[in-house]
């Protein structure tokens, strides 16, 4: 089957046209028994680049009987074709491999639409910096409740810390159980990545964060090599300008794959049931179940125990902020 595609190029590519109506074929697809196995690592308008098992990359297309279906960095797929890595040639993309994990999102609460945006991913890091500008509390715990959802281990990256400690955040986010990391500057002016770095060791995890966090420079201390833009915050707007436009997976020094997403200003839950997010708030979750039938969890839901549960101090020095989060979340997603 391979050899059908050995002198496959750029030239040769003609996408074929999606015609309405047209019936699903019966027959079934070939084995592909010697397709090569590999990993994408970006895409950009119909190609995708991949790094073969071999530790080739490549460029590919995918299959006909693939085009409805999206790829994205992280996906395990199997190719044929001229699998050289030359340039100008092109394998074609034949089987996408059972992914293990998702990670979706919705443009916004109301769109029922998901998004995949990485797939296989083991962690995310949410980068928040300290200040300039001011950590988005409502974007982190949406981020952790999408890491939840799709049983990713969410860990939270916090930079620039020579502009403001890191105090508040450890306070908000101490009893929820994850993980806190600090990175701050060294004595050159460079970000510290030891704790993060040893965190990422041999895991696929994926970044992401507001646009201006240093989610770039994060990454290109982790990656010498990947030399990713960065930008600086509008000092009218406070906020970040998109440096990286496209989510890219890179390979780090000592094992383990590094996604980057382009930087975010929303994150729709849509695609996330109530249950679910309540969940992910693993510090005021336990006090749910005494909560009365149809609880809807608000602060003039009659006899939630959510109130109590905060007041008792259960869920930590930063549980009222959290129980505010919780339910603004919450009625964002009940009114949309």
């Amino acid at each position: 089957m391979a050899g059908r595609y050995a002198n496959f190029t750029e030239e040769d590519y003609r996408p074929r046209p999606n015609r309405k109506g047209k019936r699903r074929r019966t027959k079934e697809l070939p084995s592909y028994d010697d397709a090569i196995g590999g990993m994408i690592t970006s895409v950009d308008r119909g190609r995708y680049r991949t790094r073969l098992d071999t530790g080739v990359s490549v460029t590919g297309v995918r299959a006909s009987h693939l085009r409805r279906t999206p790829l994205v960095p992280g996906d395990r797929v199997r190719l044929v074709g001229d699998t050289s890595g030359t340039e100008g040639t092109l394998a074609r993309i034949v089987v996408l491999d059972d992914r293990k994990t998702i990670l979706r999102r919705s443009a916004d609460d109301s769109d029922d639409t998901e998004r995949v945006i990485v797939a296989n991913a083991d962690q995310m890091v949410i980068v928040t910096a300290a200040a300039d500008p001011a950590p988005s509390e409502g974007l982190i715990d949406r981020a952790i409740a999408a890491a939840f959802n799709a049983e990713i281990e969410p860990i939270l990256a916090v930079t620039k810390l020579d502009l403001a400690p890191i105090d508040a955040l450890r306070e908000r986010f101490a009893d929820t159980g994850v993980p806190i990391v600090a990175c701050g500057f060294d004595d050159s002016g460079q970000p510290k990545t030891e704790e993060l770095a040893e965190r990422l060791h041999d895991r696929i995890s994926v970044l992401l964060g507001h646009s201006g966090v240093g989610k770039s420079t994060l990454m290109n201390a982790l990656v010498p090599e990947a030399d990713r833009a960065t930008g600086h915050v509008n000092q009218v707007t406070g906020r970040g300008r998109h440096t990286s436009s496209s989510a890219l997976a890179l390979p780090l020094p000592d094992g383990g794959w590094i996604i980057d997403t382009p930087g975010v200003r929303s994150f729709g839950l849509a695609h996330v049931d109530v249950d679910t997010v309540i969940a992910a708030f693993a510090d005021l979750a336990p006090a749910t179940a005494h909560c009365p039938r149809g609880c809807e969890h608000q602060a003039d839901s009659p006899g939630c125990a959510l109130d109590t549960w905060v007041a008792d101090g259960r869920a930590g020095q930063g549980g009222s902020a959290r129980l505010y989060s919780l339910r603004r979340l919450l009625d964002s997603l009940s009114t949309d």
